[in-house]
């Protein structure tokens, strides 16, 4: 089932100035090799690569989302570990933290195996956080790279993404300046340019969580509030010490990043999606008031209008 994107633009208002900033931080060069894609006909098969902002609820909440949809025949395996970055997945001799624990569910398959086998249709890979550190320490781009380079091997109709995570709530740069500034200065300038120089690796995407994080985190700043959601710790996990995990998201989160995945890879509107789910273990995710649910879906759906190099054509420049 295709739906029609809904026709926001003109309506957004006081959100103008927002997203303005979303579309300045993400501004693409003249170098990307991320065209527009033709949307999805049917469920695809995704391939998650990562760690815990990956994490299971999540690809989970995303396989419903299509579902819902009548694309049924979408389905996802991961490869997930701690904090894990590229280089950790793809050197057999370097080890993956929190690898029992992150992958003892069904849909683990192992990388190597998974990506060679070119049976998905998308493929998403992220890289550890803090992002700096794994440019640093563990050369980021040659492994994101080695990645792209295998999955068209095995697929050359393969569709690509990097999905843009972000770092810790209570970093001392602050929250907002770092979401804002990481997607351009880090994941396009050190990461992606990388792939994009050289075009026999083809396409690579962007799933852009860290725009739709930002332009979240502005409207409750300006007071664009819901029951629920009012400041961005209401995003994130309580530990069982009753102390916030300025790292990992609730089911709220999730949800929000399982919309901005749905909205990429099937480029379908997330408004009007459902917003009751499951977990992965098969438990009904926390309830989401209807008026958090609808600004969540209308975040991204904003973010999505502006934002280039997801494989959707920006709807402010049609």
């Amino acid at each position: 089932m295709q739906r029609h994107w809904p026709q926001i633009l003109p309506v957004i208002g006081a959100a103008a100035l927002a997203l303005a900033l979303v579309m300045s931080q993400s501004a693409t060069s003249d170098t990307a090799n991320a065209p527009p894609l033709s949307p999805p006909a049917q469920g695809l098969r995704v391939y998650h690569l990562g760690h815990s902002l990956v994490g299971q609820d999540m690809p989970a909440m995303l396989e419903q989302l299509a579902q819902a949809q009548g694309l049924t025949g979408h389905h996802h395996n991961s490869q997930l570990g701690w904090g894990t970055p590229l280089r950790a997945h793809w050197e057999p001799d370097v080890e993956i933290g929190g690898f029992e624990a992150e992958n003892d569910h069904p849909r683990f398959r192992p990388a190597h195996e998974a990506i060679s086998s070119g049976e998905y249709d998308a493929v998403v890979l992220t890289e550890m956080v803090e992002l700096r550190d794994a440019i640093r320490y563990h050369d980021s781009p040659r492994y994101l790279a080695l990645w792209v380079e295998a999955a068209r091997a095995a697929n050359p109709d393969v569709r690509l993404y990097l999905y843009k995570t972000w770092h810790d709530l209570a970093h001392d740069e602050g929250w907002l300046p770092r979401l804002e500034n990481d997607p351009t200065e880090l994941w396009e300038a050190q990461l992606l340019a990388s792939v994009w120089a050289d075009p026999a690796l083809g396409p690579l995407h962007v799933i852009p969580a860290t725009g739709v994080l930002a332009e979240l985190t502005r409207r409750l700043q300006a007071g664009e509030t819901a029951p629920g959601l009012t400041r961005p710790e209401d995003l994130f996990r309580i530990n069982p010490d009753g102390a916030l995990d300025t790292m990992h998201l609730n089911d709220q989160g999730n949800y929000l990043i399982a919309l901005t995945h749905f909205a990429v890879l099937y480029q379908q509107p997330a408004q009007g999606m459902p917003y009751a789910l499951l977990t992965a273990a098969g438990e009904p995710m926390a309830p989401i008031a209807p008026e958090a649910a609808a600004l969540l879906q209308e975040v991204v759906d904003a973010v999505l209008a502006v934002t280039p190099n997801t494989g959707l054509t920006p709807r402010a420049a049609r």
